[in-house]
């Protein structure tokens, strides 16, 4: 039987990855980058305003947003871990230079603009586009139904037949094509905004079904969680969070619906709107402590988000290392200077954890598979680096049944594959 060509898409919280599959070969697409060529595109966009661009307002997508943002920093809003609303029925549009956006257009302004810087490769030519989605959405509600309606529309023009597929699910055919045994895998997939599992039964090469699905579970909670916690200890306490304010002649605790949007990758920037920095000037006024509110204005103001997200990002790329690390930011009249235990962030992190692995232990049960059952424990996504999540396997499976690979790149791998299969509905979410 002759197999349809495909795109396999990895629409991730923190970078985006495409595959082609042509004859039951998938290949990673190039994607060109300021300074060199790579598969692995940043999920985020920029915008400022441009009088020559049609509707004033210009965009760029990917490692181009961040060259575009770090050269005009006040003059830009920078967007990243967007996918993270997909699910939230709260999330209507962002406000960008008084422009209402929607998911949908968001994404679908991403996509264009990666496809561009593609050489071609996602111009056409794929029969069937396979995209990948978490088990579970992030946020406190989310909305599988409202979540596939966006995304519906934000991959429309990518091709006619579209076809969604569990990520972990994909990276289990992306390993598949590396081992000859058959094994019983659990697959865990950790990526910025979602942690996801499978348990899936891989069958010798030449099997009329080489991968067979036994359970899926997922949490949305990943790599973003993480870094939630360091901003909750090193930087909300100079904002303001565990404050008060005067209202009348009553003393009240400042509400922690700021805190929770600033310690947001996918709301920080969203918070630099004039209707919110009118509120929070109001509570400036009446806070006890008017300057850590200050501090927190001047950040959002100063469009400092993304030098926020790389202070913390090399704060965790050191701890994954190293016993200790030193966590420096200096900018919007915030300033801070602090050493950081691995000890310490593993603390901090250990509730983010137990839900982790009570996610593995539902898709263990839900597939009837008790833990020695289980072959091999694949590794992947870029959470899946830091050590207090490989010891959780480690722990619960033995080091020699882990395997990694192709951390960012091997769910697009393996959904391009799953493009090629014939019976494509046996695999679709």
């Amino acid at each position: 039987m002759t197999q349809l060509p495909a795109l396999g898409f990895d629409f991730g919280t923190t970078n985006s990855v495409a595959a082609l599959a042509v004859d039951g070969r998938s290949e990673l697409v190039q994607l060109a980058g300021p300074e060199r060529a790579d598969p692995v595109f940043r999920s985020a966009l920029c915008f400022w305003q441009d009088e020559d661009v049609r509707g004033g307002l210009a965009v760029a997508a990917g490692p181009w947003a961040i060259a575009e943002y770090l050269e005009f920093p006040e003059g830009s809003r920078f967007l990243q871990s967007f996918k993270s609303v997909a699910a939230s029925a709260s999330f209507e549009h962002a406000i960008v230079f008084e422009k209402r956006l929607r998911f949908e257009e968001l994404g679908r302004t991403f996509l264009g603009l990666m496809a561009a810087r593609a050489g071609g490769a996602l111009d056409g030519g794929a029969r069937r586009v396979v995209v990948g989605r978490p088990v579970e959405y992030a946020g406190s509600r989310p909305d599988d139904a409202l979540a596939r309606q966006r995304y519906d529309m934000m991959f429309a023009g990518f091709g006619a037949e579209i076809h969604y597929v569990y990520e972990p699910l994909g990276a289990a055919f992306s390993y598949a094509s590396r081992i000859e045994e058959p094994a019983t895998v659990l697959v865990a997939d950790f990526g910025g905004g979602t942690s996801d599992f499978s348990v899936v039964r891989i069958e010798a090469p030449g099997a009329a079904r080489r991968c067979v699905p036994l359970a899926h579970a997922g949490v949305g909670i990943a790599g973003d969680r993480f870094d939630q916690r360091i901003v909750e200890h090193l930087v909300l306490p100079l904002l303001g969070k565990g404050g008060s304010y005067r209202s009348f002649d009553k003393i009240l605790d400042i509400p922690g619906g700021w805190f929770t949007d600033f310690s947001d990758w996918s709301r920080l920037a969203l918070m630099r709107n004039r209707k919110t920095l009118a509120e929070l000037e109001k509570l400036k006024r009446a806070a006890l402590d008017p300057e850590a509110i200050g501090r927190m204005i001047a950040v959002i103001e100063g469009e400092l988000g993304y030098q926020l997200y790389h202070a913390i990002g090399a704060l965790k790329r050191a701890l994954s290392s190293d016993d200790a690390a030193h966590f420096h930011f200096e900018g919007g009249e915030l300033a801070i200077e602090a050493d950081v235990t691995r000890a310490e962030f593993e603390d901090w992190i250990a509730p983010d954890i137990a839900r982790i692995e009570a996610a593995v232990d539902r898709a263990l049960t839900m597939a009837g598979t008790e833990p020695q059952a289980i072959d091999r424990v694949f590794l992947t996504g870029g959470t899946s680096l830091t050590p207090r999540v490989r010891r959780l396997f480690a722990e619960r499976f033995g080091t020699e049944k882990l395997a990694t690979g192709g951390e960012l790149t091997s769910i697009a791998h393996g959904l391009a594959l799953i493009g090629q299969e014939p019976d494509i509905g046996a695999w679709t979410a």
